[in-house]
């Protein structure tokens, strides 16, 4: 073989063993559905007791402001 054959067979089988090793990344959507759990606890009670008291003050002094 000739020089210019070696570098072709060597060129082809860079190639071929490049091409054997890319990783393959796939996406798929999952089985079961996503569950996500937040603790979350609202506390709205003072707000709305406090929104009472002003209430019942402004009834009794309406001429504060």
């Amino acid at each position: 073989m000739t020089t210019r054959s070696w570098r072709a067979a060597s060129m082809a089988l860079g190639v071929s063993v490049a091409a054997a090793c890319t990783p393959r990344v796939s996406v798929e959507a999952p089985k079961e559905p996503i569950t996500i759990n937040m603790n979350i606890k609202i506390e709205h009670e003072i707000r709305v007791k406090v929104d009472k008291d002003l209430d019942q003050v402004f009834a009794e002094k309406g001429d504060i402001f």
